[in-house]
């Protein structure tokens, strides 16, 4: 049933907790997790932690690991590891969608908000889409500025209280938790900012430019 003792260790036994269920501090709530229904259409939940990608699992040690933020910005700005961890912290509680039709409930994200990241960079005002690069053979997601710059999305390096190991895109990936979840970039390493939509891996693949699970936008534009 379990590939690994970390995958046992993510099995959720019980019922999803709810938002009101929350004890921990400084916890952001996702807007979607108080909706009467949490599953989108087509979703089904699950209680384990799937593994999906699109090609290699990279190895990213942490001294080696670097976020680079350029493009539409004021200041390009290249973090290493310490300097990440170094940055106020955050916590989300969110959702998790997967557009091949699974959705795991009631995860805790922690690491640093995306608007933290961008004000380090300054955004510049043309500055209207984000593209995010990944460790894995160069593979890219797009987003609008907005999407990314939500009050829940976050660069997440702990997952339940646990570091995210390389298979969930450890040692740190991005979370937006109201898109599907491939706009959640694993391996992240850079967020460029641009004035115009660039289609990524995915999306040039034929998956939908936007990807919002409560109105399925799955395929195509």
């Amino acid at each position: 049933m379990f590939e690994s003792e970390h995958d046992r260790a993510k099995y959720q036994p019980g019922e999803p907790r709810k938002p009101e269920e929350v004890t921990e501090e400084n916890v952001i709530i996702s807007p979607d997790t108080q909706r009467d229904e949490r599953i989108p259409p087509g979703q089904s939940r699950t209680r384990k932690w799937p593994i999906l990608h699109a090609s290699i699992v990279p190895d990213v040690p942490t001294e080696k690991w670097r976020l680079k933020i350029f493009g539409l910005v004021e200041r390009e700005v290249t973090l290493t590891w310490d300097e990440f961890q170094a940055l106020p912290r955050c916590k989300v509680f969110a959702d998790f969608h997967c557009v091949t039709r699974w959705s795991r409930l009631s995860n805790v994200w922690e690491g640093v908000a995306t608007q933290t990241l961008l004000q380090l960079a300054g955004i510049k005002p043309e500055a209207k889409y984000v593209l995010c690069h990944a460790y894995d053979n160069g593979w890219t997601t797009n987003l609008p500025l907005e999407d990314f710059l939500a009050e829940d999305a976050l660069l997440a390096d702990k997952h339940d209280g646990v570091e995210i190991n390389a298979d969930h895109g450890g040692p740190v990936r991005g979370m937006v938790p109201r898109l599907y979840a491939w706009k959640s970039a694993k391996w992240i390493r850079g967020i460029e900012l641009t004035a115009s939509d660039k289609p990524g891996y995915w999306e040039r693949g034929g998956y939908h430019n936007h990807g919002d699970p409560w109105t399925e936008e799955r395929f195509g534009y």
